[in-house]
């Protein structure tokens, strides 16, 4: 079998730089634990702050294999910063480097082909308000055509401009994908973005008629999801909870 070489960067990084490896590293094993990845694809990326350096996944990992030491640190084009075995998807990171051109509040993008954003995204009506959990979305949601394979230079400016400042997007046969400040925040969007489709499937499926949102309610209730479930006291304060599980569920991400 082939072993994975081992790196150890915990005490050859900054103290920030290892906190957001630790970060990013459980996200992608909560990614694997919730069953959201797609084989060695897919990617979750993280700013270094104060820098134009990020985080991405060393390409041929799968995410339970992602640790804090071996995350690939890059540059806006992709070229490797670290002293490492490792490379990574330079069409994977073009979404990802995009995104995190234009988006300085961006700290944290995750994309992934889950088959619920997938079916979603492709519906013509896209998400609808059938839940509360879309209501989180909803009002922060953007749509993004599919154009095949993202390598063309062309198609990063079309997705900068659909993106524009909101922080949740649906591909077009594609995928769903979310922006934060933070990983935590990042990875609760995309939580309620998942969520929100698995439910709209799940009452299509059903066959009976359903009770949407009324209007009235979606226009004020982004209000209410930024008391409750954003910033400071959501992705901020369930991000410790994740990371707790994390660890009970394989600690070896952290090293």
């Amino acid at each position: 079998m082939f072993e994975l070489p081992q790196l150890d960067l915990k005490n050859k990084v900054s103290a920030q730089e290892w906190q957001l490896r630790v970060d990013l590293a459980a996200c992608y094993r909560l990614v694997d634990h919730f069953r959201w990845g797609d084989l060695i694809y897919t990617h979750l990326s993280a700013r270094l702050p104060g820098t134009d350096h990020y985080l991405v996944n060393a390409f041929g990992l799968t995410f339970d294999e992602v640790t804090a030491s071996n995350l690939v640190k890059v540059d806006l084009s992709g070229n490797i910063l670290d002293d490492t075995p490792f490379k990574i998807n330079p069409a994977g990171f073009t979404i990802h480097s995009a995104i995190h051109e234009v988006r300085d509040d961006a700290h944290c993008v995750i994309h992934l082909h889950t088959k619920e954003t997938i079916a979603v995204a492709t519906q013509k009506q896209g998400l609808l308000p059938l839940s509360q959990y879309s209501m989180f979305s909803l009002p922060s949601l953007s749509y993004h055509g599919y154009e095949g394979l993202a390598v063309n230079d062309d198609e990063r400016k079309r997705l900068q401009g659909d993106l524009a400042n909101t922080n949740h997007m649906l591909l077009v046969n594609h995928g769903g994908l979310t922006v934060g400040p933070t990983v935590g925040d990042a990875f609760m969007r995309f939580y309620d973005l998942q969520r929100a489709c698995e439910i709209q499937l799940a009452l299509q499926s059903s066959g009976v008629d359903v009770t949407p949102v009324p209007q009235a309610i979606i226009d004020n209730i982004y209000n209410q999801a930024n008391v409750v479930h954003s910033g400071s006291t959501g992705g901020q304060l369930a991000w410790p909870a994740m990371l707790r599980k994390a660890y009970r569920l394989d600690p070896s991400f952290a090293n």
